[in-house]
């Protein structure tokens, strides 16, 4: 069995019988890493989009007491001093832009794509999983 995956901008075609040797796969057969690893997928993906609209309708709502609250006279934003932060915030963001990825962000990424290798069965079952339990 055979997955084509991306790695340093470049797709590279794997052969899972190769990655068999990982933790999950020394106790579990494919059939099991793959179910495992969707039924996770899954709960992680519906928890996900439940939160996700809970957030959402929080700031929303927060968002719009606020408004109403400005519009009826109960509290006043003074626009000039918001539009002045604005602009400190911008400039200083500006300075701290750069090219260079950290590297512990570096270093976190050569973990994650290791972990995916070793455990690629559970891996795709999860992120099949997980778009199924967003869509759900």
């Amino acid at each position: 069995m055979y997955c084509i995956v991306l790695n340093s901008g470049n797709f590279e075609s794997l052969d899972l019988a190769e990655f068999e040797s990982g933790p999950s796969a020394e106790k579990y057969s494919v059939a099991t890493q793959l179910l495992i690893g969707g039924v996770t997928g899954w709960c992680t993906g519906f928890i996900f989009q439940k939160v996700g609209k809970l957030a959402a309708t929080t700031v929303g709502g927060g968002f719009f007491l606020l408004q109403l609250a400005n519009y009826t006279g109960y509290i006043k934003v003074d626009w000039q001093r918001v539009e002045k932060d604005m602009k400190k915030t911008k400039e200083q963001l500006k300075i701290r832009k750069s090219n260079q990825i950290p590297t512990e962000v570096k270093s976190k990424a050569e973990e994650v794509v290791s972990f995916v290798k070793k455990n690629v069965l559970v891996t795709g079952g999860f992120f099949g999983g997980f778009s199924l339990g967003m869509a759900s």
